[in-house]
């Protein structure tokens, strides 16, 4: 059992990078096809992780998320998220600046749900492929999500299944309107001269707080519907 939860944590940290390495991606493509091409001439636009890894927030933050709970150390709750080297954006450079700012804060979130879209595609095709297809796809993609179960998952729906938990998790967590995260932009943008003074002055220390604290149970409580309709669709193939 111990074995096959270090298998899945590996799982889980690759596709972590992977699923990172595509937001950052994201980014940096809407950027440039709306006018910016800063994070083209830094390298930004591929998916080899080494031009978009941040230390502690792809690498150390994520390890310790993942294979902690394997040496009994679990205080972040099961979270699934991490950070990567931000995408450099030069506002100037978009024809117009709050809506081209919004089209590339919103790419890396949109990145993560067409990853979660490939993902169900790939097990509604193993449903219809393997024998006892929509069962064992249901019934592993229960077991991927529920530690301790004595079911042993398909390894392609355990796949699936935990690109499908990363990236809804990543694409929820990204949308929080909490500095740094892509929400921030979205909601700084939208808000009055004075309003962006105010909001502006939050302490760094104060956002990393709240999301460790409160966005992982803002992440728990938008997880579950999402998961649910997830289960939904898998049962009407």
């Amino acid at each position: 059992m111990q074995s096959s939860a270090f298998v899945i944590a590996v799982f889980e940290f690759v596709l972590l990078i992977f699923s990172l390495s595509v937001h950052e991606c994201a980014h940096a493509w809407m950027a440039s096809r709306l006018g910016d091409q800063t994070a083209r001439m830094q390298g930004r636009i591929t998916l080899n992780p080494m031009y978009h890894i941040d230390p502690i927030g792809t690498l150390l933050f994520p390890a310790i998320m993942i294979f902690g709970p394997l040496i009994g150390f679990s205080m972040f709750g099961g979270m699934l998220v991490g950070w990567a080297k931000p995408t450099t954006v030069t506002l100037r450079n978009f024809r117009k600046i709050v809506r081209d700012d919004n089209l590339t804060t919103m790419a890396g979130p949109v990145s993560n749900l067409l990853i979660v879209l490939v993902a169900f595609i790939g097990m509604v095709v193993l449903a219809h492929v393997l024998p006892n297809g929509r069962e064992v796809v249901i019934d592993s993609f229960i077991a991927a999500l529920s530690p301790g179960d004595p079911y042993s998952p398909h390894p392609l729906v355990l796949l699936c299944t935990l690109a499908i938990l990363i990236n809804f998790s990543l694409c929820f967590f990204n949308l929080l309107p909490i500095p740094p995260l892509d929400g921030s932009h979205i909601l700084r943008n939208a808000l009055p001269y004075n309003g962006v003074q105010i909001y502006d002055r939050i302490p760094m220390w104060a956002s990393y707080l709240f999301m460790i604290f409160v966005g992982g149970f803002i992440l728990r409580m938008l997880l579950n519907p999402a998961l649910e309709m997830v289960y939904f669709g898998l049962n009407h193939l």
